[in-house]
């Protein structure tokens, strides 16, 4: 079994932009630019919200083309589509996460003062 994803050309600003606008889904992907580009089990995002509420979030992240879920098993497991979201859209992604506060997944280990 697996998803529907939008393809790359079917990826759209005005979805994307709506997707991002949400605070919830917007930690979410804050978090999965901290991890890096792995995938990251849904059950992590639970620090975030319920999980009847999650499965809604990461559908609208995945309808709007921002992530990937795969199925493996009884997990789920999600990844930022940063390379298909960077060719459709250069540098959008990288502004909205520096925007957000996010360090990049290399700096993820350092603390602010």
């Amino acid at each position: 079994m697996s998803l529907p994803h939008p393809s790359t050309d079917q990826i759209s600003l005005s979805n994307v932009l709506a997707a991002l606008g949400d605070p919830t889904r917007l930690a979410i992907v804050a978090e999965l630019a901290r991890k890096g580009d792995g995938p990251v089990s849904c059950s992590h995002f639970l620090i975030f919200t319920s999980k009847t509420n999650l499965s809604y979030h990461l559908a609208k992240l995945r309808e709007a083309g921002v992530t990937r879920t795969d199925i493996r098993g009884t997990s789920r497991f999600t990844t930022l589509r940063r390379a298909d979201l960077d060719q459709r859209f250069p540098d959008l992604l990288a502004s909205i996460i520096a925007g957000a506060g996010v360090p990049a997944a290399s700096d993820s280990g350092s603390e602010k003062a």
